[in-house]
């Protein structure tokens, strides 16, 4: 049977979105309805499946997208030229208690990873630097480069690396909170198992504060020192890290269970096609996860406004509810102190991919949390617990700034679906997973999954089975396209003076 050319998600949607592109006056079957096409219509782009009066909602995913704002016939291409965002103010949402879950054995499933003091496990055993403020950014990459060479093939360690930010001094109340809270994550992670920590000396992110903040941890593991103390920095930082790499001498891979595997979920540069795809698929995932007794972070906040009522009504009780409404609509006060408009998220690539509106991204972006239940809400910098389920995290819908907030939040691997692409990587394991096909084969060097076989006919729970293989295997050590180009990097929420 060949592929359909448009697919209908849900019964009570009023568009199909294009596989392929329509040609104007081609026959499209769509979810029980038949359409002529009116118009050319680009794939990943959305054609009518009904008349639409000029007002009316607009539905895809089964909830509201926005409304019409003209006349819409049974075949036209439906995007910004007649279709705006709807969303208003703030929301006034029910909590409804899920029904009793019933009780299950999680199925056993294991990776291979490192064993961390209190619980957790790591996919990695890096070594990592991390800059207290942007000053000392050289100081601690050219650390990086000299012990890269000096300490190639050590035992134990998979890797070297430092994260440059430009923050870190200047910085006052909660901008250097968010600063001092993302950086301790990163300090106390399980895929680092050895942290230099670099500091100048002056900076209003003190050393001494950070570690506090950071808490005990396995101080056999942690290393640190002010640069403006040292005669020689980059001769101190190597004597560091040379003792680093000797505790992590004897760390080796052992069968963990998945429920000590965190899973953040993330999608950039998305297109129409994303919805359908790569992000179900991404969902898929996170529902084997936590069935298995594992946590999954979704964060983008505002890539939540429009989605509220779909994503809240599965929180597993009235606080985790409460949290939820409060994430949400203080992050529309948000943008509102900031004089900004709610609906106005859709960038120029999703827009030329065919997302027209907010609710429609949003919509389409929480289909990675599959249909696992809310278990908790995470304010940015915070660590995830651990309750299995999905966890919502605070930050905003920037790909560096969200998917370093879920790192920080303790994602030992991350899974980045995208429909244009991006080479962008984070601190963790970063696996890219394509929406279409088209993408996957122009950039094979950004790649890791191919979702658009999805379109080609290839069944959903075949992918999601290998998608889910493929979580395993990179945990366990296979390497990710942005581990082999070296892309890698961190980003921190700016929010708030600068002297």
């Amino acid at each position: 049977m060949p592929p359909a050319a448009a697919i209908r998600i849900h019964p009570d949607d009023d568009v199909a979105i294009a596989v392929v592109p329509l040609a104007a006056g081609s026959t499209v079957v769509a979810g029980g309805c038949e359409v002529t096409v009116a118009e050319d219509v680009p794939a990943g782009h959305k054609v009518a499946l009904r008349a639409l009066a000029a007002g009316q909602v607009v539905m895809k995913y089964g909830f509201p997208i926005g409304r019409a704002t003209a006349p819409i016939d049974a075949g036209e291409h439906v995007h910004l030229h007649n279709l705006a965002s709807d969303l208003g103010g703030a929301l006034e949402l029910r909590y409804v208690p899920p029904p009793p879950a019933a009780a299950v054995d999680p199925p056993a499933v294991a990776f291979d990873g490192y064993r961390r003091a209190g619980g957790a496990a790591g996919t990695r055993n890096e070594v990592w630097i991390l800059p207290t403020v942007g000053c000392v950014n050289r100081v601690a990459m050219r650390i990086a480069e000299r012990a890269r060479q000096r300490f190639a093939g050590a035992p134990g360690v998979d890797g070297i690396h430092a994260f440059p930010h430009p923050f870190g001094c200047s910085q006052l109340g909660d901008d250097l909170r968010h600063t001092q809270r993302l950086l301790a994550g990163l300090l106390r992670h399980p895929n680092a198992g050895g942290v230099l920590v670099v500091g100048l000396g002056c900076e209003n992110n003190q050393l001494a504060d950070l570690l506090a903040l950071a808490g005990d941890g396995d101080r056999r593991r942690r290393r640190y020192f002010n640069a403006q103390e040292e005669g020689d920095e980059i001769a101190a930082g190597i004597e560091r890290l040379a003792e680093l790499v000797a505790a992590m001498a004897g760390d080796r891979r052992r069968p963990c269970p998945a429920a000590q595997l965190v899973a953040g979920l993330k999608c950039g540069g998305s297109d129409g096609l994303s919805g359908v795809t790569a992000n179900p698929l991404a969902g898929d995932v996170a529902d084997r996860l936590t069935a298995a007794g594992g946590r999954a972070l979704l964060s983008e906040v505002p890539e939540m406004f429009g989605a509220e009522q779909a994503l809240l009504a599965r929180a597993l009780e009235r606080r985790v509810f409460d949290r939820g409404v409060e994430l949400i609509e203080g992050f529309k006060r948000y943008f509102e102190r900031h004089r900004q408009a709610i609906d106005r998220n859709p960038s120029p690539g999703n827009r030329d991919g065919g997302i027209t509106t907010l609710a429609e991204k949003s919509l389409g972006a929480i289909q990675k949390g599959g249909r696992a239940p809310v278990a908790g809400v995470l304010r940015y910098g915070e660590a995830v617990g651990d309750r299995a389920g999905l966890h919502l995290v605070e930050a905003p819908g920037n790909d560096g700034v969200s998917s370093t907030a879920m790192v920080a939040a303790g994602a030992t691997v991350l899974l980045f679906t995208t429909g244009r692409g991006t080479p962008l990587g984070f601190p963790v394991p970063t696996i890219k997973i394509a929406s279409n096909s088209a993408l996957a084969a122009r950039k094979p060097s950004w790649i890791d999954f191919d979702a658009g076989r999805l379109l080609a006919g290839t069944p959903r729970p075949v992918l999601a089975a290998e998608l889910w293989r493929l979580v395993l295997d990179v945990a366990s050590g296979r390497r990710t396209r942005n581990e082999e180009n070296g892309d890698r990097e961190i980003a921190i929420w700016k929010d708030g003076v600068t002297l």
